[in-house]
């Protein structure tokens, strides 16, 4: 049986683990940011139909 003292140690790693991730990344988003991003949502966007012919 894990003790309270290590799952609370065990906890506190994992989040500092995740704080690091979630960091890289969004340093990674702004040093390349691409051009293909996805559209904020509550933004007007504009719908374009395709034509195919009559019918």
């Amino acid at each position: 049986m894990i003790s309270n003292n290590e799952m609370i140690r065990i906890r506190r790693q994992m989040q500092r683990r995740i704080r690091d991730v979630v960091a890289e990344r969004r340093r990674t988003r702004q040093q390349n940011p691409t051009p293909t991003s996805p559209i904020p949502s509550g933004t007007d966007q504009e719908v374009c139909v395709a034509d195919n012919g009559p019918g």
